[in-house]
């Protein structure tokens, strides 16, 4: 008779129940240990994935906040500089208006000329400002532009003013006549390449345009062309499209006849005298009524910064500056003279020169500081997506803690009791031996 050796099937069972105890205890472990619920994606394929692709997303968040941070560092570089060439432009028009005083002497005037170009000096290093090295605002980060030419615009003469109008003829916009005489004096003046440009002449029967025509800058740049008649459209930005008018009313234009900062003109004054000497001042204030709507700017290509801010491809702020250069600020010109104030009439077209690059200056300030501000909020905005998103991904792939410390205990206990049932089980299978002793 054969000899068969029957199975302890109770520790059969009492054993795969321990092993189902102790799978369960050790995933209750791993949650209460990395207080994750998913922690790899046999806990929860779909979880896992939507987890990951999540911490991802957080990721990216929190290094485009370290984007916009870095980014306004730079800005604030750039403001800096910009800044101080504002304070340097405003001490440089009190300069410049005590040198148009004739209670100075020639000698007075050179000694604030020596000042100026100092300051000019400091215009220039300032523009030189780098962060990370790389400079800032010398116009190497304009926009993409085309190469645009400097206008003015006067909306205090008559919308009846002609190219063919002679100046006894001329009159403001509501009608009066401006009272110029043909025996009377005109000097016109504007700065072109840091060089003041004055021409003086009688009246006669000249035509607004022959006088705005007959001054030219040296070796013919920055020449003036004007466009009169009844128009609001001022000329061409530097993305190329027309430029109106704020109001929409029709404007008087003087314009430089060559496109960028080379042929740039600016500083432009009128003077109207009788054969006394006497300064037809209401005559004055209607022709110097011009100020600066389209400024000159060299051809660029687009070397624009971009701050990545987003967690695609180009979600980025777009950044072009000024150049904040004395030469495009018409304090200089290239060959490296300056602004010049040795004489009350040069020292007047100066005060406009000043005006129109403290207008640039601030321009370009107010561009930094709206950078600035759009940064900040898209660091707030960052910071809250980026909270937002972590808290989603808690939700799905961190453990309840309490849930979890109450199953790995449940689990122990299960895990302590199927091993003493185990050993109760094999004991009941002991006895078989002792038939064979």
């Amino acid at each position: 008779m054969a000899l068969v050796v029957k199975n302890n099937m109770m520790a059969v069972n009492t054993l795969n129940t321990l092993n189902k105890n102790q799978s369960a205890l050790s995933t209750s472990l791993k949650q209460v240990s990395s207080g994750m619920k998913i922690n790899g994606a046999v806990d929860d394929a779909s979880g896992y994935a939507i987890s990951e692709r999540m911490r991802v997303q957080i990721r990216s968040l929190d290094q485009d906040n370290q984007n916009t941070q870095n980014g306004n560092s730079m800005m604030k570089v750039a403001e800096g500089a910009v800044s101080s060439t504002v304070d340097i432009l405003k001490t440089l028009k009190e300069k410049v208006i005590n040198a148009a005083n004739d209670t100075n002497t020639d000698d007075d005037r050179l000694t604030i000329q020596k000042e100026l170009n100092q300051s000019i000096d400091q215009i220039n290093d300032n523009a030189n400002i780098t962060f990370n090295g790389k400079y800032l605002v010398d116009g190497t980060h304009n926009q993409k532009v085309t190469a645009t030419t400097t206008t003015f615009t006067n909306q205090a003469m008559s919308t009846a003013t002609a190219a063919g109008s002679v100046m006894t003829s001329l009159l403001d916009r509501t009608g009066r006549n401006l009272n110029i005489h043909t025996q009377d004096t005109i000097t016109i003046s504007y700065v072109n390449q840091g060089k003041t440009v004055t021409t003086s002449f009688k009246v006669s029967t000249c035509t607004f345009e022959d006088i705005i025509k007959s001054v030219s800058g040296a070796a013919g740049s920055g020449k003036m062309l004007s466009k009169v008649g009844a128009d609001s459209i001022i000329g061409t930005n530097v993305a190329g499209d027309t430029v109106y008018t704020a109001s929409g009313e029709s404007a008087i234009s003087i314009y430089a006849a060559g496109t960028g900062v080379g042929n740039s003109i600016g500083g432009i004054t009128f003077s109207i005298t009788d054969t006394q000497g006497n300064i037809n001042k209401s005559a004055n204030a209607v022709l110097d009524a011009f100020s600066e709507t389209v400024r000159a700017q060299d051809s660029s290509q687009d070397n624009s910064m971009n701050f990545q801010i987003g967690t695609r491809a180009n979600q980025a702020i777009r950044v072009g500056m000024t150049d904040m250069r004395a030469q495009a600020l018409g304090l200089q010109g290239s060959d490296g003279s300056t602004l010049n104030i040795s004489t009350r009439d040069k020292a007047n077209a100066a005060i406009n020169v000043l005006d129109n690059a403290i207008s640039k200056a601030l321009d370009q300030q107010t561009t930094i500081g709206a950078v600035q501000s759009r940064l900040n909020y898209t660091s707030q905005n960052l910071t809250t997506a980026s909270e937002n998103v972590q808290a989603s991904e808690s939700t799905i792939r961190d453990a309840d803690m309490a849930k979890a410390m109450t199953n790995y205990t449940k689990n122990n206990v299960l895990m302590q009791a199927a091993q003493a049932m185990l050993a109760q089980a094999n004991q009941s299978s002991s006895g078989v031996l002792s038939l064979l002793q």
